[in-house]
């Protein structure tokens, strides 16, 4: 089964930096495109980083030169380093491995972590 864990939510002052993790496992993760969302409080969740098998990445608008997405696939995690944060990056942030074509097989399933709470202070 697919399982993803994340981690290092928590709370931080406008300018710091938290950095999360998600650690995936029964995936074949080194082929796969994985990704970040968050969700604020009334608002609709959005697409905060991709990042590809390659190591090709992908930004919002809101968070690029502020936040940077990586992988290590020896340890089938992801990462987000958070830098400079703001109030309004307050969210509930999320780990997704989307449904798509790996390793020459469509998987039709995305799956997605727990989230994990990111408060940032005024």
């Amino acid at each position: 089964q697919v399982q993803l864990v994340e981690s290092g939510g928590g709370l931080a002052h406008a300018g710091g930096s938290l950095s999360l993790s998600c650690a995936a496992s029964g995936t074949i993760f080194e082929y796969e495109t994985m990704a970040w969302y968050r969700q604020a409080a009334g608002r609709q969740r959005e697409l905060v980083a991709r990042i590809l098998d390659d190591g090709t990445t992908n930004y919002a608008d809101a968070v690029k030169g502020r936040f940077t997405i990586s992988r290590d696939n020896a340890k089938s995690t992801i990462y987000l380093q958070m830098n400079s944060l703001r109030p309004e990056d307050t969210a509930v942030y999320y780990c997704q491995r989307p449904k798509g074509y790996y390793a020459g097989k469509y998987l039709a399933l995305e799956y997605w972590g727990q989230g994990t709470q990111v408060t940032v202070s005024s």
